[in-house]
Formats: C-alpha cells, structure tokens, sequence
C-alpha cells in the first residue's frame, strides 16, 4: 500500500513528465516555425522575428487564449 509521500512523488513525476512532453519545440532549434500547427497558413515573418517560440499564427493563437480562459 502507497503512503503519502509515495502518492506524492508519483504526482511530481506525472506532472514532470508532461511538462517536458509539452514544453516549447523551439528549444535547441536554431530558426523559428513557418507554418501554423493548427492552420497550417504561414506564419508571418514579423511574428517569427518577434516571437521565435511561436508555432501558431496570431489568429489560432487567440482561439487558443479565449479556449484556455476560465469561463465566467
């Protein structure tokens, strides 16, 4: 039988590991993505220069925010 501390450390690994299977595909890349990972339009240049990280165009990025917000 698990104890707290082994529920714990289960819980800490669960999150660890979906952290990195979600973290930023940018890192250790050396240029930044030109297609959109939900539309799959173009991204535009000046997004890719300001936002080297981004993998979404500015349009799917806001249906993600309003998705992620609470409701109220």
């Amino acid at each position: 039988m698990a104890d707290n501390a082994d529920i714990a450390t289960e819980i800490m690994e669960r999150r660890l590991e979906g952290a990195l299977a979600n973290r930023p595909r940018w890192i250790g890349i050396d240029h930044a993505a030109t297609e959109c990972d939900d539309c799959g339009h173009e991204i535009p240049a000046a997004r890719r220069k300001a936002a080297p990280w981004a993998t979404t165009c500015i349009e799917c990025q806001g249906i993600r925010e309003q998705r992620a917000r609470p409701y109220r």
